[in-house]
């Protein structure tokens, strides 16, 4: 953060007459070129980055230096000054140069046209300069408005012109002036705080901006600014001086930025321009360029995008320990009020916990938990106080064995996870400053641990603290609107703490080889055992653990309208206890792997697999419902919905006898009622039919289509909703024995929801109706782009083939990378093999789809013949594999 003060300029030359133009713009860019590439080679060589970045601001500063001689040359009216990272002499190797160029008011108009040469000369020879021209009282004016333009102007650096001019702008913006320390500090809190919220007020996601993000170079950089206008400190260093930092997190902190410039130096160099998002296209790269390799567990770009989390995770802790600081002595005057007892240990001052001396954690190391159930209790207290978050980081090593098998120090962890309030605080507390890692030797593994994929968009710790809290809300009632069945559930569990353990170590063992649900559970059965847990809730724990993706995987995969597949997995969960901690933690799960990929559908499928499995519990799974009654009961309900609306019973038994069971034993009888209505009222000449009901039971909007059979229905189907910007959710094929097609698709919008808009809901019912009323022409070729994301995880297709006996059909399972045109793409497949689809359980996860098809033969016949299925396993494959794969 040096910036030197403003320099006398030196003696200048005045400009040539004669030098050729075009020859200078030459030299310029080949010397920038040059100095550019010597910057590369340095960087391949191991030179530190926090000299090439001086290097790089050093070469800049000559060749403007030139440029503005031969442009402006010797003058006492205008000075050119660098501010912001260029001000600092941090440049990048893309980074904006970030010029001000101050003029005397008199001499405005005489210099505009040198000045327009300047810059247009400085875009000519390849540097993407930010310039603006003031007057020292334009400056004045526009710090006095803008905070941002302030801390441009506390790092300007002269490079050429007049000194004296630079003084001044220095001393209207001065701390006497404007933005004195207490007001910078506290716009400098406010901007941060909006930037972190713009960012997801997590340093933690999977495409991390390496400068905005919380814990980036931008927090580093509002340490430097903040010591600058309150201390005049020209360097980081100096907050050691004056009390802020240690020597070793002076360290930290020098540690931690060096690791971000070296990151940002090469992602710049990758980019071939100024980029700080971590994006997925550079990361397997970097991962490898800064000695990464693969392992068995973990691959080369996981382990380097755990050391960047780590890192960001440990500045964003020094970022808070010191706003607090800068906070009492800036804005308290170091006077923080009296200490106020809470124990004999620690006490509270001006709203913040601290100890009551420096040695209570060497003296009483269970304080080390003690601390975050006091602030549980006191809920008034607005955290820790700096001095003390430095404390629990100089003695976190004191958590060893012995610490974890005290019982005083079992006791208070399963407090904390036993009390009404501050539960997610605690933990996120105690994740922050070390000590849920030290706790948990386990958690350490997964602290920074991200996952290369697109399902999971947090790491595995920030991943696991998200679920904490979505099971944290279900038990709190001003959230009760959210997921009413889950606080309903929520309030009848009989011990919550035990659902908090499943949550913290459901994905503890990822990473470490094997099945870490297995892992996981054992992990978690011991650590409920050492906290004196009965066997009983140790077991229910372990079992949540190994369980936990069980019920969305099911959901997901399984045809949950099938009585058989519901009475297997009620088999698995076996009392309707399990099943309500399981239903907890799946929905808590679910939501924090990726929420905006959480949705109704979602939502609504795993509330039906609840409450079909609670019904088979509480009937007994010695007593399963048969299919015969379960289609005779619906068939019941569903003809008194038709009467109400004035239907006649005797067409529909009638059309239900053209009918495939499947109809009704994959359909509620609201929706058997309603696409039975749909049918009885249309007229030959109004097919073919496409009726759109907005939102469903099943959380999706339905779109219903009745019209003639014919060839690859299914594929133009799909592709012309593909093309209009929808996500297929489920798909049920039935065909009548009059030749005639039933239809069902249950579809969201792109962002997940319901389609609401009725003009959008007849745009796509128009465009169904004009395909499907003309004969099939040519296959549709979906025009969607594939998401750029995806083309960074390539994904095998894969394909296996499963029997379905009680329900007399094939199974086939494609994994695949997902794209547009996909279901397409498979429909077209099954023409051309003549396979029949039966129905579609359609799942995306992350960039990969995990689709479930359930076929026959044309004769509605499961396929049986290896040699079939071998065929379509190929015919699937080679036109996936030759469409649109990356």
């Amino acid at each position: 953060m040096s910036t030197a003060p403003c320099p006398a300029s030196g003696a200048v030359a005045e400009p040539s007459s004669a030098p050729d133009p075009m020859a200078l713009i030459a030299d310029w860019k080949k010397r920038l070129k040059a100095g550019r590439d010597r910057l590369f080679a340095d960087f391949d060589q191991g030179v530190p980055v926090g000299s090439l970045v001086l290097q790089r601001s050093l070469l800049i500063d000559d060749v403007l230096r030139e440029v503005w001689d031969h442009h402006v040359g010797e003058t006492d009216d205008a000075a050119l000054v660098a501010v912001g990272g260029y001000g600092r002499q941090e440049l990048q190797p893309a980074s904006d140069i970030d010029i001000l160029v101050i003029v005397d008011a008199d001499a405005d108009a005489r210099l505009a046209a040198p000045l327009e040469g300047l810059v247009t000369c400085l875009w000519d020879i390849g540097l993407e300069v930010g310039h603006s021209v003031r007057t020292p009282e334009e400056c004045a004016r526009e710090a006095a408005d803008d905070v941002t333009v302030m801390t441009n102007m506390m790092e300007a650096r002269l490079i050429r012109g007049s000194s004296a001019l630079c003084h001044r702008m220095r001393d209207v913006v001065s701390p006497e002036r404007m933005w004195n320390s207490e007001q910078f500090f506290a716009a400098k809190t406010r901007e941060q705080r909006t930037r972190w919220q713009k960012y997801g007020g997590t340093a933690y996601n999977l495409e991390p901006n390496i400068k905005e993000n919380p814990g980036g170079l931008r927090d580093i950089q509002m340490i430097g600014w903040v010591a600058k206008r309150h201390f005049d400190a020209e360097t980081l260093h100096e907050l050691v001086g004056h009390g802020f930092l240690t020597e070793s997190e002076y360290g930290t902190l020098i540690e931690g930025q060096t690791l971000l410039w070296r990151i940002r130096f090469a992602l710049h160099r990758l980019a071939g321009r100024r980029e700080d998002r971590l994006l997925f296209e550079y990361q397997r790269t970097l991962g490898t360029q800064f000695g990464f390799e693969d392992g068995p567990n973990n691959l080369a770009v996981e382990q380097f995008m755990q050391q960047y989390y780590r890192t960001v995770q440990e500045l964003n802790r020094l970022n808070e320990m010191l706003l607090q600081l800068f906070r009492e002595a800036i804005l308290l005057h170091d006077e923080v009020g009296p200490p106020v007892p809470v124990n004999k240990r620690f006490q509270s001052r001006s709203g913040y916990l601290e100890v009551t001396s420096a040695s209570v954690f060497r003296r009483y190391p269970i304080a080390l938990l003690e601390i975050f159930h006091i602030l549980q209790v006191h809920t008034e207290l607005e955290g820790v106080r700096a001095s003390t978050i430095r404390l629990i980081r100089e003695n976190r090593h004191r958590i060893d064995d012995d610490f974890r098998a005290d019982l005083r120090a079992r006791s208070l962890f399963m407090e904390i996870l036993r009390h009404p309030s501050g539960l997610t605080h605690a933990i996120r507390r105690m994740n922050r400053y070390g000590v849920l890692a030290a706790y948990i030797p386990a958690f350490a593994n997964i602290v920074g641990r991200m996952q290369y994929d697109l399902l999971h968009v947090y790491t595995v710790d920030e991943h696991t603290l998200s679920l904490l809290r979505n099971l944290r809300r279900f038990t709190v009632t001003k959230h009760d609107d959210e997921f009413p069945l889950c606080s309903a559930i929520a309030r009848r569990i009989p011990k919550l703490e035990l659902l908090y353990l499943a949550g913290l170590f459901h994905d503890i063992a990822k990473g470490r080889g094997g099945d870490h649900s297995l892992l996981g559970a054992d992990d978690a059965r011991a650590f409920c055992r050492l906290h004196g847990l009965p066997e009983f809730d140790s077991r229910l724990v372990g079992w949540l653990v190994e369980k936990h993706l069980l019920m969305s995987m099911t959901a997901q995969r399984k045809d949950i309208s099938d009585p058989e597949v519901i009475q297997s997995f009620a088999a698995v969960v076996g009392d309707t206890t399990r099943l309500d901690y399981l239903y907890l933690l799946t929905v808590a799960d679910a939501r924090a792997t990726n929420p905006e990929r959480w949705n109704s559908w979602k939502d609504a499928l795993l509330r039906e697999l609840y409450h079909g499995t609670r019904r088979a519990l509480l009937r007994g799974l010695e007593n399963p419902q048969a299919q015969d009654e379960l289609i005779q009961q619906k068939q019941t309900e569903a003809r008194r919905l038709v009467a109400r609306y004035g239907g006649d019973p005797a067409a529909c038994n009638r059309l239900w006898n053209k009918l495939s069971q499947d109809l009704f034993l994959h359909n509620s009888p609201d929706e058997i009622a309603w696409q039975t209505r749909q049918i009885l009222a249309c007229e030959p000449e109004q097919l073919p039919l496409v009726v759109i009901r907005p939102v469903t039971a099943r959380g999706g909007t339905e779109i219903f289509i009745y019209t003639t059979d014919r060839a690859n229905l299914f594929g133009r189907i799909t592709a012309l909703l593909d093309q209009v910007g929808l996500n297929i959710m489920d798909a049920r094929i039935l065909t009548t024995e009059g030749g005639m097609a039933v239809n069902t698709y249950q579809v969201l919008d792109q962002d997940g929801s319901p389609i609401h808009d009725t003009l959008r809901m007849e745009e796509i019912r128009s465009c169904l109706v004009a395909d499907l009323a003309e004969d099939a022409g040519e296959e549709i070729q979906v025009a969607r782009s594939m998401p750029r994301r995806h083309r960074y995880f390539p994904t095998e297709t894969r394909v296996t083939f499963s029997t379905d006996e009680p329900n007399r059909r094939t199974i086939m399972r494609l994994a695949t990378l997902d794209r547009p045109g996909l279901l397409a793409e498979v429909g077209a497949v099954f023409q051309e093999c003549g396979i029949r689809l039966q129905n579609a359980k359609i799942a995306t996860v992350g960039a990969e789809v995990d689709d479930v098809f359930f076929i026959t033969n044309d004769d509605e016949t499961p396929i049986t013949c290896e040699t079939a299925l071998s065929c379509l396993r190929r015919e699937i494959h080679d036109r996936l594999e030759g469409h649109g794969t990356p």
